[in-house]
């Protein structure tokens, strides 16, 4: 039912991510479904070599890049992201970011937008990860929460008005916490900045 919830977000129907904790977060189907913005920047400029878009959704960032001249790859588990994006034009994979994914070692950057730090519930491992996929000069680029909320573990599901789907395994990143789990993952800080009401960071191995 997960798969058809997100289905549903990226079809632009309102989509909710609700935690254990009793949160309720609203995700950004309308921002999802629409050509990047202002705010989406500070995600695009650092990328001036190969990037792999890690949960690319329907696949708006990846197909930026593509039509900056970028070589880039989408990345998600949800079949229905992968043909949105390619559908935008640009290429894309059904697969998790854990298993064998083309280029390892050899990626400029790493993408994780819209939240997808979280992907797994372990942003330090995830983070991780990111490195092993790096190469010795490339970055991560990754949208962070507002200071105040630390490295957050738990579990969450995705909701609609209709119900919700069963609960899976989510974290969270607070940019006063990134230089930590940065160092945690390998990874060190180059800049982390906030730019429209969002925030970000890029890390580099260490």
């Amino acid at each position: 039912m997960t798969a058809g919830i997100f289905d549903a977000g990226l079809r632009g129907e309102r989509c909710w991510l609700e935690t254990a904790a009793g949160g309720r977060i609203a995700l950004a189907v309308d921002r999802w479904a629409a050509p990047p913005g202002v705010g989406d920047a500070s995600l695009l400029d650092p990328c001036a070599g190969p990037t792999l878009d890690v949960g690319c959704g329907p696949g708006r960032l990846t197909a930026a890049l593509v039509a900056r001249g970028v070589v880039a790859l989408g990345v998600d588990t949800s079949p229905t992201a992968v043909a949105l994006t390619r559908r935008r034009g640009a290429s894309a994979l059904c697969r998790d970011v854990y298993d064998r994914l083309p280029g390892e070692g050899r990626w400029q950057h790493v993408l994780l937008a819209d939240g997808n730090v979280g992907i797994g519930g372990d942003p330090v491992r995830l983070l991780g990860r990111a490195r092993e996929l790096l190469c010795a000069k490339g970055s991560a680029v990754v949208e962070v929460e507002p200071p105040g909320s630390g490295i957050g573990r738990g579990r969450a599901r995705l909701a609609v008005a209709a119900g919700a789907g069963p609960w899976f395994d989510w974290g969270w990143l607070a940019a006063d916490a990134v230089p930590g789990a940065a160092a945690e993952a390998g990874l060190a800080v180059r800049w982390v900045r906030e730019h429209v009401g969002r925030w970000f960071t890029e890390l580099v191995p260490r």
